[in-house]
């Protein structure tokens, strides 16, 4: 996983002891931590950022109360999942027993996981580091597929067309054939657009495109 040193955990909780115990456990981790009292605080906070935006940076997750006084922690995680927050954000959740059925239930939907109090530190800090990965990994994909991205703009319309003929797994003659053009024109244009996507051969071109 990317630096543990910037990775940061949200913790979202109405009750203050919970959070500072939260934070002190994930402080003897070396994690960082933010608190929230409130999930209006976070979803504040979430939506600053999207107005701002700048993109996620570095990994986090979010340690969620399900039951809050006015927004709940499943009304948040709704809200989340409905704009794909949890993608690069994944929600564990902190349940009392009572409420272990829905937690299992927002898990089917989307959530990373549960933990039900009283939780077992070592168990929890298992989870935020498993969550804190898969955010890490869902955040290297994004820079990877805005690379992919970049190096595509780069091509010239002629080029897309023979990425795509190269990709189809077609021979330069007969790109040739079907582009109207010479077959050391094909050479040409196929030897750029290895460049400019930075690959060495048609079966590596097509895996980075798939």
């Amino acid at each position: 996983m990317e630096s543990a040193a910037i990775a940061t955990v949200y913790i979202v909780d109405d009750d203050a002891e919970v959070r500072e115990a939260l934070a002190w456990l994930l402080r003897s981790r070396r994690l960082l931590s933010e608190v929230y009292a409130s999930a209006e605080a976070f979803e504040l906070m979430l939506a600053e950022r999207a107005a701002s935006g700048l993109p996620q940076r570095h990994p986090c997750c979010v340690l969620l109360d399900v039951r809050m006084p006015g927004m709940s922690g499943l009304a948040l995680f709704d809200n989340m999942v409905e704009r794909g927050d949890t993608a690069g954000i994944p929600v564990i959740f902190l349940t009392g027993h009572a409420d272990v059925p829905t937690a299992v239930a927002t898990v089917k939907r989307g959530a990373f996981d549960f933990c039900e109090k009283p939780f077992s530190n070592n168990q929890l800090v298992d989870r935020v580091l498993a969550a804190l990965e898969l955010s890490a990994r869902h955040l290297r994909s994004c820079r990877e597929q805005h690379r992919l991205q970049d190096k595509l703009a780069e091509l010239t319309e002629r080029e897309h067309d023979v990425m795509r003929l190269v990709v189809e797994g077609l021979p330069n003659k007969l790109i040739a054939d079907q582009l109207n053009i010479s077959v050391r024109t094909v050479e040409v244009h196929r030897a750029r657009v290895f460049d400019k996507m930075q690959v060495k051969s048609a079966v590596e071109l097509a895996n980075l495109l798939r």
